[in-house]
């Protein structure tokens, strides 16, 4: 007889404690489903909400193959986790959701743009280079944005390469050099996929990026684009998440060139930022979709149920110290706002600490309320 997916007999893992496994875990207790977690540090947001907490590196893989080995399903909300612990964990019968391969390729950026050119997926033009000294060997290609091919995280392991000058800061490590792209807007895109390889897709939404901390500072859902447009994201997320036979929830993030061009940026095979806006304005949120998607139950509604804007709490530059937020009662009294604290005791420059969901009638209306709201709420130390 199979095991019910719900229950404490049920073990579902997640490496990493941060706040996409805390707002899984608040999905998750809706249906009675027991979370466990594994992250290093000891006062990550989910360790008060999880069923069980180990302390632990997720890069070691001692510490992931013995916190796997009495899962039932596992899965991740970080990307930076060890491979091999969980391709063992595979070969004796564990599933792991998204696949180890998958992990293995979206972990390094060249691997993830080598993917996009073999399966015809449109994707900024590149090349690949070992150390900055290869650099020099494009530079009649300039501008262009340099990734490293591993490590990056949060607008973290990137920089722009304008000119010869740039060369001083540029990383010596191997990397992408993606030509920049002449875009209208920057927008996203999430997809699931269960075990039984059905989809389901929310509506696109739009993306602003906080210039400095190269966060996304505002997302606007649904995106201020053409049904035509809207159709053909949509389509090339299903043609991903296929191409890779992935288990669970892809975020796509797309530029829209201003020739009306859609190019794939990156891939994300977990819950997003460009999807906290669903917890309010959707009929399923991304954090149940992908929780149903792992455990190979029927899909979510995916359907809008109101316009809404999202917005993060990032850290105040140049404060570093215990968390302390700045007229938060006074946005949480404007009809239509909803808070998210992610329960980070200290904050520093740029840290996401939480986000506020703004739903309103129009989306005009929503982005109105959105832009008072950025400039209230401080977290501040």
């Amino acid at each position: 007889m199979q095991k019910k997916w719900y229950g404490k007999d049920f073990r579902l893992g997640v490496l990493g404690g941060g706040q996409l496994g805390r707002m899984l875990i608040q999905e998750a207790v809706n249906y009675d489903v027991y979370v466990h977690c594994l992250d290093p540090d000891a006062q990550a947001p989910c360790v008060d909400l999880a069923h069980s907490f180990s302390i632990g590196s997720l890069t070691d893989f001692e510490t992931v193959y013995n916190f796997g080995k009495d899962k039932d399903v596992l899965t991740v909300e970080i990307e930076h986790v060890n491979i091999e612990a969980l391709e063992k964990l595979v070969e004796e019968g564990k599933k792991v959701f998204p696949q180890p391969h998958i992990l293995k390729m979206v972990q390094d950026k060249g691997l993830q743009k080598q993917f996009y050119v073999a399966n015809n997926i449109p994707t900024p033009p590149f090349h690949l280079v070992e150390n900055k000294s290869e650099i020099g060997k494009y530079i009649s290609e300039f501008p262009f944005m340099q990734k490293m091919r591993k490590g990056g995280y949060d607008g973290k392991g990137v920089t722009a390469l304008k000119s010869v000058a740039d060369l001083e800061t540029a990383f010596d490590v191997p990397s992408v050099l993606e030509s920049f792209v002449d875009f209208e807007k920057e927008l996203s895109v999430i997809v699931s996929r269960n075990e039984k390889g059905e989809t389901a897709v929310f509506p696109v939404v739009e993306c602003e990026f906080n210039p400095e901390a190269n966060l996304v500072e505002f997302l606007f859902a649904p995106a201020n684009i053409s049904m035509e447009i809207e159709k053909a994201a949509e389509k090339l997320a299903v043609k991903i998440i296929n191409s890779l036979e992935m288990v669970g929830i892809l975020a796509v993030e797309l530029f829209l060139t201003k020739t009306g061009e859609l190019l794939v940026n990156e891939i994300a095979p977990r819950p997003h930022n460009s999807g906290h806006h669903t917890i309010e304005c959707n009929v399923t949120s991304q954090f149940e979709q992908h929780m149903r998607s792992i455990l190979n139950l029927p899909l979510g509604s995916t359907r809008i149920i109101q316009p809404g804007v999202m917005i993060n709490l990032l850290g105040e530059k140049g404060f570093e110290g215990a968390a302390i937020y700045r007229n938060l009662e006074a946005a949480m009294a404007i009809p239509g706002v909803k808070t998210h604290i992610y329960g980070k005791a200290n904050t520093k420059s740029f840290r996401k600490m939480g986000h506020v969901t703004i739903t309103a009638e129009s989306l005009e209306e929503a982005k109105k309320i959105g832009r008072e709201i950025k400039d209230l709420i401080k977290v501040e130390a």
